[in-house]
């Protein structure tokens, strides 16, 4: 499940490597390119074949390829997408659905096991950005900002931090390890959050992202960085995917539930409910 960090080491691999190269081919599994592209091939390689790529950004979870004609290609990972740079003759990596030939004799090597990941072509970076909440790792996002966006809202807080229309980059890794640094159940009503606990859980965001970049991204399963290589995020983790393991801090046994229709793993202990505040009037209301 490729985030933040795992894009980021990925767009990091490649810029350098991308940068002023020009496209010469594409090739994409029949299979794959309704889902993948969109489009036919001949619009792919119409829209693609000739141009010069002139760097490789990110946002959020997404690459974005600027082109030397003014348009953005997009490419997201979704579930299991995997990107890797290759010489040409190399072997084919296990679920290779499409490559993207360059002018240097190397590929872009598309990999994905379950076919959700999409490959778009923009007129502007900003039809993929616009839609896209700030980072929690930008310089300026501050406190304040990031409280607003929980304010007020009854949706569990996990919920809130995985729309990408709120918050750009985070995913389920992530966002399980923020709320455990912070202390924060991930059910907890985001408005709930006294004002020191969405402190704790904005400095613990931008905590576990910057980690995860550090230590090139997590490899549970399918993602590797731009060269093929695992990362190892995944030897850090506090309470992803360790249910039933001892917690780190307290030894209490890590547990699992579903919240916002995902796996969420969390600390009972360490991670306790927290109190509704007490509203205006209230108290008046109760002895009335």
């Amino acid at each position: 499940m490729p985030e933040l960090p795992e894009v980021e080491t990925i767009r990091r691999d490649l810029a350098p490597l991308v940068a002023g190269r020009t496209i010469t081919g594409v090739e994409v599994d029949p299979g794959t390119l309704p889902l993948l592209a969109g489009a036919p091939i001949e619009t792919l390689r119409a829209n693609l074949v000739g141009r010069t790529i002139r760097s490789l950004g990110r946002r959020g979870k997404y690459l974005l390829f600027e082109l030397d004609d003014g348009r953005w290609f997009a490419a997201h990972l979704r579930m299991t997408g995997r990107l890797v740079w290759r010489e040409r003759g190399a072997p084919p990596e296990p679920y290779e659905r499409a490559v993207i030939q360059l002018d240097d004799g190397h590929d872009l090597r598309w990999s994905d096991l379950r076919k959700f990941g999409t490959w778009r072509l923009h007129a502007s970076a900003e039809e993929v950005t616009a839609k896209l909440g700030p980072e929690p790792i930008d310089a300026g996002l501050t406190e304040a900002q990031f409280r607003r966006v929980l304010e007020g809202r009854r949706a569990p807080v996990k919920a809130v931090l995985l729309d990408q229309r709120r918050f750009a980059g985070l995913g389920n890794i992530y966002v399980d390890e923020a709320l455990y640094a912070a202390g924060v159940r991930p059910d907890t009503p985001a408005g709930d959050l006294s004002r020191a606990a969405m402190g704790r859980l904005y400095r613990a965001c931008r905590e576990v992202l910057e980690r995860g970049i550090a230590h090139r991204g997590a490899s549970f399963r399918d993602y590797v960085d731009g060269q093929g290589n695992e990362g190892q995020q995944h030897m850090f983790v506090q309470v992803f995917r360790r249910t039933g393991k001892p917690c780190y801090v307290c030894g209490t046994p890590i547990a699992r539930s579903i919240v916002g229709g995902r796996a969420t793993h969390y600390c009972p202990r360490c991670q306790r409910p927290a109190r509704r505040p007490r509203r205006a009037g209230e108290g008046a209301r109760r002895a009335g």
